[in-house]
């Protein structure tokens, strides 16, 4: 639901009820992961996509027939076919389960006010059941900041279990299964919920104000980063050279950085490679609970670094969680290429993957989130292990 937040905040303000599919299951290789939707309005307008369109055309079928016929949630499963990889299936060779449910705004307000707070960019978690008995079953709840709403058919539902469940979802800004209920006092029914999360967006942090910083703060802003670029020389941050960060900050970066917010989702990018900014920064930001480090410079500037962080009493297990050089090595050469060198070894060290090509990584494509991948080595070293 929260993929598509913009247009379903709009038809939940006309009130328009829609129905909505829900990928609550995703086993093998999948285009696309657990928590994506589709929905479709009363006209058929259709909206988002769950299979990379494998199987659109079967769910926007099975969306029309719950919207219009107004009947209970349906849960379905979408995998491969054999006889015919272009029938109603996966030719990615996974399965999908999804949930497909009528949404009426008129009766569940607090949709519509959830989406609106994903909308203005604030933290938000929507959860929805997904197994359990059949009068509960898409019933929803809602956790905005410091308050919750239901849908009536949870009131003797644990709500207070999953509102803490959700408040933990969001901190980190998780998407996931819970399993509430089997409780004689308030629910002795299980129930499997759904809770996707809409955090507030992790934060990207730029330090140097040049050419490759505007080149990684327009991708590090296309893949939902909040971006900051700060530097000491105010002649050079300025808002007209960085026009896609979020903010332009002018101070010292290792003094900017001890008193703005930051968290394991936070990346931490050194691009000026000058020591006097580079060696209190990098002090710091290996001191902090932030998710990655990395700071560019060629090999001689990095091993001169290593040695005045280790001057200053930077340990080797700090130095560990460096980046340097940073990027992974795609033969980069433009501020556009190093841009997309920085950001993709961002996404591999966040996703535990190896950064190689596919085709030298077994097993499947879409794997669940930290989960290492296995080269034909590993493989190799497996085998010989259990013989």
């Amino acid at each position: 639901m929260l993929n598509i937040a913009d247009t379903l905040h709009r038809w939940c303000r006309e009130e328009r009820p829609f129905a909505l599919a829900t990928v609550v299951g995703v086993t093998g290789s999948a285009p696309l992961p657990i928590g994506t939707s589709v929905a479709v309005d009363k006209d058929g307008n259709a909206l988002g996509s769950i299979s990379g369109g494998c199987v659109e055309g079967a769910v926007h079928e099975l969306c029309q027939e719950v919207l219009h016929d107004q009947g209970a949630p349906q849960r379905a499963r979408f995998g491969y076919s054999d006889d015919d990889a272009f029938a109603v299936g996966l030719t990615c060779g996974g399965e999908l389960d999804v949930l497909v449910q009528r949404i009426d705004p008129a009766s569940q307000p607090h949709l519509g006010a959830a989406l609106a707070e994903v909308v203005e960019g604030r933290p938000v978690a929507v959860a929805q059941v997904v197994d359990g008995p059949e009068r509960m079953l898409g019933a929803t709840l809602s956790v905005l900041g410091d308050s919750w709403i239901a849908d009536h058919v949870l009131s003797n539902a644990p709500t207070g279990t999953a509102v803490a469940d959700e408040a933990a979802q969001l901190r980190t800004g998780h998407t996931g299964l819970l399993s509430l209920g089997q409780d004689a006092d308030t629910c002795p029914e299980q129930l499997s919920v759904f809770d996707p999360t809409a955090a507030t967006r992790p934060r990207m942090l730029i330090f140097g104000a040049i050419d490759f910083a505007a080149a990684l703060a327009q991708a590090g802003r296309f893949l939902g980063y909040h971006v900051t670029v700060c530097d000491a020389r105010p002649v050079f941050a300025t808002k007209a050279r960085f026009p896609h960060a979020d903010e332009v900050v002018v101070d010292w970066p290792h003094r900017y950085l001890a008193q703005t917010a930051v968290e394991a989702r936070t990346a931490v990018c050194v691009l000026t490679h000058d020591a006097k900014f580079d060696i209190p920064l990098l002090q710091l930001a290996l001191d902090l609970p932030v998710g990655y480090v990395g700071a560019m410079g060629s090999r001689r500037t990095h091993e001169e670094r290593l040695l005045r962080l280790r001057e200053v009493g930077v340990t080797q297990m700090q130095l560990a969680r460096l980046r340097s050089p940073i990027g992974l090595d795609l033969g980069a050469r433009t501020p556009e290429e190093t841009a997309i060198s920085i950001t993709a070894e961002i996404i591999a060290h966040v996703n535990r993957a190896s950064g190689l090509p596919l085709i030298r990584v077994s097993g499947p494509i879409h794997r669940a989130s930290g989960a290492a991948p296995q080269t034909a080595r590993h493989e190799a070293e497996m085998v010989s292990v259990t013989c």
